[in-house]
């Protein structure tokens, strides 16, 4: 806890009238910190340098931390990122460092962006703890937190607020908070915190809700909309993840009907979409990375009342790597071959085209299942670095080619991918769970996700 307070020096409470604090904000009077420098917190933290020119990255990592101020970027993939995070360490527009307290003791607006994660269907809420706690010990009078981090609703109420207060020896209302979620995806971070996307921001007081309003003014070209409370704005985000796993679920259960149906279903799905009331998604071999298939249970696990929508969308969703073998099996017993002596190959291990990522990826699932079930297994992924699962072996994308395949599995739909040979495969069944490939174009025989119809 800090020894001693000054007076308010931020921009919450403050005398000045508005274009006044927007000035000092972008001309670096107020001094911000970023806490966590990831995927979305080192772009972010740059974005906020590039507008204020004053800014702190914080991270737990030390080498992340020391790299970030040399001018290094520790985080790849995305566009613009290395270039700017260069030149604003130059300029002295952004630093970083491990010295969480101290940053918090020299800043008046705190940017919270660490991870929550998910450990046996509960949320984690950890890092963000830490992370609260050391804003806490460094929290003044005037400051304001903001908590971009995707949290359970009710977080910054019933928890954030009150580690504030135990950390600080102030009570809401001598500080401001404020919850501002992230709308941003890997490999175009940047654009989207500048303004692909409207912003949105929700205080936890009046005061808190216009500090936020007027940061994000600046920080974003997009608008800024501000909601009732932090609550609000922690269930908009919230929301927006459980929409797609729940409608990704419809998809995929149409799917596992196609064969019932005796139709191509992704086709169906298509033109009903013409309908402006209709916005059913594709339909895949699962949901991965580390938002949709983690934000159900933000909701299942954190509250009482029944939520058995949600959890059917995770039992469909979770079910589909399972499926795509199962279905992949099916291939090969229909041309009389048996899954336990087949060599298979997974193309995609990145949960999605372009993203070095594979948390949650389907792709890695349907491998380790394969590995489980054929007597060899491949992997090919001209993006991730990550390591196969166990039994898996890695191949290059020019060294593919000159393997003999029973079973090809597209998971992913690299851009790669459409200029492999697949020809060079002969009679290997190739299983597209991406509809990325080209019927006329394999030669051989393709089983395309969703397509009950027949063979294509």
């Amino acid at each position: 806890m800090s020894s001693q307070r000054s007076e308010p020096t931020g921009l919450y409470g403050a005398d000045a009238d508005e274009p006044t604090q927007r000035r000092a904000f972008t001309g670096g009077a107020v001094p911000v910190a970023v806490y966590g420098l990831g995927k979305m917190g080192l772009p972010l933290a740059a974005v906020y340098a590039e507008v204020s020119g004053a800014v702190t990255g914080v991270d737990i990592d030390p080498e992340v931390a020391r790299a970030v101020d040399a001018g290094e970027c520790p985080v790849e993939g995305e566009p613009g990122l290395p270039g700017a995070v260069e030149r604003l360490t130059a300029d002295g527009s952004l630093s970083a460092t491990t010295d969480a307290v101290g940053a918090a003791a020299e800043a008046s607006v705190h940017v919270l962006i660490v991870p929550t994660l998910v450990s046996d269907d509960q949320p984690d809420l950890s890092a963000l703890e830490a992370a609260v706690r050391s804003v806490g010990e460094g929290l003044d009078p005037g400051d304001t937190v903001v908590v971009e981090s995707t949290v359970p609703p009710r977080t910054c109420r019933d928890r954030v607020t009150p580690w504030l207060e135990a950390e600080s020896g102030l009570e809401l209302g001598e500080f401001g908070l404020a919850f501002c979620p992230e709308r941003t995806m890997s490999g175009r971070a940047l654009e989207d915190i500048r303004g692909a996307h409207p912003k949105v921001v929700g205080g936890a007081d009046e005061e808190s809700a216009r500090v936020a309003e007027l940061i994000y003014g600046q920080v974003t070209d997009a608008e800024v909309y501000t909601v009732s409370d932090c609550t609000t704005a922690e269930c908009v985000k919230v929301f927006e993840g459980l929409y797609r796993d729940v409608n990704i679920a419809l998809a995929n259960e149409l799917a596992t009907l196609a064969g019932e149906f005796g139709v191509d279903v992704p086709e169906a799905i298509e033109v009903a979409n013409t309908q402006p009331f209709c916005d059913i998604h594709d339909p895949g071999p699962g949901v991965g990375g580390h938002c949709i298939p983690y934000y159900p249970y933000f909701v299942i696990s954190e509250f009482e009342s029944a939520t058995p929508l949600l959890q059917t969308a995770r039992h469909v969703n979770e079910y589909m790597p399972e499926y795509t073998v199962d279905r992949a099996a099916e291939a090969l017993a229909d041309r009389g071959r048996d899954l336990s002596d087949a060599t298979a190959a997974v193309f995609g291990l990145a949960y999605r085209p372009g993203v070095d990522e594979t948390r949650a990826s389907p792709g890695v699932d349907i491998a380790e299942l394969l590995a489980d079930r054929a007597e060899t297994v491949y992997a090919v992924d001209p993006v991730t670095t990550d390591s196969p699962p166990a039994g898996v072996e890695r191949v290059s994308l020019a060294d593919i080619g000159a393997r003999e395949l029973d079973l090809a599995v597209v998971a992913t739909a690299h851009d790669e991918f459409e200029s492999i040979p697949w020809t060079a495969f002969d009679d290997s069944v190739v299983l597209d769970g991406r509809r990325q490939l080209d019927a006329d174009a394999i030669g051989h025989p393709l089983v395309r996700f969703g397509d009950g119809s027949g063979e294509n």
